[in-house]
């Protein structure tokens, strides 16, 4: 129950903010460096730094340039860099074996980093889209993306970036079971430190165009993606398979996209209490980027209230692209 606050003028509420330093004393969050997961996208060739037009400031890079975006991460105080791999559609295929070649681009890179910056953590994608010809997470069977079937190879993929030393697995792929078949398989294989960090609850959003463009999938996907990822208007399933997750071996949970679904971050943290963090996607970052490009808001002033948000409405850690000028901005 709320304390009772005494009436006018006892109690007036504008005290705790007549200055910066009374201010900092009652802040109820903090924003910091160590909140932050950095994504980058990786891709091959040596040397290369490719601008992503739909994601002004984002790059595609090589695996050389890769290490380098990681070193700087590592010494702005990022504690963590997420990699997704960039496929042409001449590197795609119908059976997607790519998604667990030991040296696909994303595997040569996280070896890369582990052996230049081995204080880093390493986190990854799970899911079948960039090597399927189709753009789908899963395996289209007549129609369909069948799950099962794709659970065996997430399975796969998976240990294949544990054997190249990853730190935390990012499944993103929503296919049911998939978090119970990985957790089994990394045991198994003696991997019993490898972190899964779950994209439990996965929105089918439109905030993910520019992502698809970065990761070569745009032109790649047939129909979409409404019968694995979820319905925009359901909250209370969003719980369901958070739980699922939890109990099936996840240890971190994630929502996605971040600023529109903070009602389910807030749900996800005071339900549960296990370590929660959301994905501030590309369109989330495409949006505010090109806003502050027209001049109609301070971009760096809403890059940083935009990240608040994600501490207010409970989540331990944020995904976001904009980690190193964030991170800049609280150094200084």
């Amino acid at each position: 129950m709320r304390p009772t606050q005494a009436p006018f003028p006892a109690t007036r509420l504008r005290r705790l903010r007549q200055s910066p330093s009374v201010r900092a004393l009652t802040r109820e969050n903090t924003l910091t460096v160590d909140d932050f997961i950095w994504p980058v996208f990786v891709r091959s060739g040596e040397g290369i730094e490719e601008p992503i037009p739909s994601m002004p400031g984002v790059m595609r890079r090589s695996v050389d340039k890769i290490v380098e975006a990681a070193k700087e991460a590592a010494d702005l105080g990022i504690p963590a860099i997420c990699i997704f791999p960039y496929t042409g559609l001449e590197e795609r295929t119908e059976d997607c074996a790519g998604a667990w070649d030991p040296d696909n681009h994303a595997n040569r890179a996280i070896r890369a980093i582990k052996a230049a910056v081995p204080g880093i953590a390493v986190m990854t994608d799970v899911a079948l889209d960039t090597y399927n010809i189709n753009g789908h997470d899963g395996f289209v069977e007549d129609g369909q993306i069948v799950n099962d079937r794709t659970v065996e190879a997430l399975v796969k993929m998976t240990l294949a970036q544990a054997e190249a030393g990853a730190d935390i697995i990012g499944p993103s792929d929503m296919m049911d079971g998939r978090i119970g078949a990985m957790r089994g398989a990394l045991e198994a294989a003696g991997h019993q430190n490898v972190m899964i960090l779950s994209y439990s609850a996965k929105y089918a959003s439109a905030f993910y165009g520019p992502f698809r463009d970065a990761v070569g999938a745009s032109g790649a996907l047939t129909g979409d993606k409404k019968t694995y990822q979820m319905d925009p208007g359901n909250s209370d399933e969003a719980l369901r398979l958070i739980e699922r997750d939890l109990r099936e071996g996840a240890d971190m949970v994630m929502v996605k996209p971040g600023l529109p679904y903070l009602d389910i971050c807030r749900r996800v943290k005071d339900t549960f209490g296990a370590p929660t963090y959301a994905y501030q996607v590309s369109g989330e970052y495409a949006m505010i980027q090109g806003a502050a490009a027209n001049g109609w808001i301070d971009g760096d002033k809403v890059m940083l209230e935009s990240l608040m948000a994600f501490k207010r409405a409970g989540c331990d850690g944020i995904l976001t692209y904009f980690a190193p000028a964030a991170a800049k901005l609280l150094a200084r």
